[in-house]
């Protein structure tokens, strides 16, 4: 199954355009707004420069009422906008584009590469993807705060979910609270009478349509249908919209869980990663046939190696901040002179790895 869907050129950041736009008509077809007679404030919601190359989708209902009012210069605001612009390009050029050397040599050598290292490799996609993808949106959301804008959350620390349900509930947070508004309820209430079925057609429709959302690859469809799938036993188990109650304790159990659903994240990572069908599927055959520990071999390595203990310490730093905005917002708690050093140090490690970064950024491309 190599055969692509007919391609054609699209204008730059066409989908968050007309997201935007389609989010005005139906909320106003809802009743849940009123028309804006301020074209400046209209045009500024469709064409909001920090969000429109790859998100967050704000909802206007949200986003219009702050355009037409007075923004007095907040400090709090825009210095919480910098800490987290810090961070997300600390997350792109240190993290991600460093896990690039790695996964982008393993997919230009798929057929040459141990079995370990597609292992490894598809781990470290995940949070390239990761750590690109949510990088620019803590990046988008900083500069919205400079100019005292509140632009809606995108990420929640996804890779700590239970079940693939909670992850999309965390993973491109306005993507997915979009689509079930607009796509996945309307389907439920036309298949309402069919019980759970109805509620597996619905959520597999909308899965679907995620992945066709990123591109015209079948790659895309099969990796909307997998995820659809992966809600099958959830709406069977009646854990569907289940949600964890708050101070729950961190139970073997629950490790488990988060690290089933990060491997079944993975796995759907790397039909999205891949070129056509038929690639994946190499991707996964090489994978067990050509096993061995022997580990790839090339120039960035050193990099590689580092940008993984950073990594470690970057999970560690998210599971210790789950609980806030960003974990490096907590920073805010720390005393001046070391809160100052800890800037210091994060500035100094961007900017040096930032002399030989050039990755753009993933979703530039959808």
């Amino acid at each position: 199954m190599t055969a692509r869907l007919p391609g054609w050129r699209m204008p730059l950041g066409i989908s968050f355009f007309t997201f935007k736009l389609i989010s005005y008509l139906l909320e106003i077809n809802r009743g849940r707004m009123n028309p804006v007679k301020d074209f400046t404030a209209f045009a500024s919601y469709i064409s909001f420069f920090p969000t429109i190359m790859s998100g967050p989708i704000d909802r206007p209902n949200a986003f219009i009422p702050q355009l037409v009012k007075k923004r007095p210069f907040d400090y709090a605001l825009a210095t919480d906008g910098c800490r987290q612009f810090m961070w997300g390009l600390f997350k792109k050029v240190v993290i991600a584009d460093n896990l690039a050397l790695f996964t982008g040599y393993t997919w230009g050598n798929l057929h040459d590469v141990s079995g370990i290292t597609l292992f490894i490799s598809a781990i470290l996609f995940s949070f390239q993807m990761y750590t690109d993808f949510s990088g620019y949106s803590d990046m988008a959301i900083g500069v919205g705060k400079l100019f005292g804008f509140r632009i809606t959350e995108n990420f929640r620390y996804p890779f700590f979910s239970e079940n693939i349900a909670e992850y999309w509930r965390r993973w491109h947070i306005s993507l997915t609270s979009w689509l079930t508004d607009y796509v996945f309820m309307p389907l439920n209430v036309r298949f309402r009478n069919a019980g759970k079925t109805g509620i597996i057609l619905a959520i597999v429709i909308n899965m679907i349509v995620v992945g066709i959302w990123h591109g015209a690859n079948w790659t895309f469809v099969i990796f909307g249908l997998y995820h659809g799938m992966l809600f099958i036993p959830l709406i069977i188990n009646n854990t569907f919209i289940k949600k964890k109650k708050a101070n729950t304790p961190f139970t073997i159990r629950r490790f488990l869980s988060i690290i089933l659903t990060f491997f079944l994240v993975t796995v759907g990572l790397v039909i999205f990663r891949a070129d056509s069908m038929g690639q994946a599927i190499s991707y996964f055959v090489n994978m067990g046939s050509h096993f061995s520990l022997k580990m790839a071999d090339f120039d960035g390595m050193g990099r590689v190696f580092s940008a993984v203990l950073i990594l470690g310490l970057f999970i560690i730093a998210e599971w210790k901040g789950k609980n806030a905005e960003y974990p490096f917002a907590e920073v805010k708690r720390v005393k001046q002179p070391y809160r100052w050093l800890i800037y210091s140090f994060l500035i100094f490690l961007t900017g040096m790895y930032m002399q030989t970064a050039g990755t753009p950024f993933i979703y530039f491309k959808f």
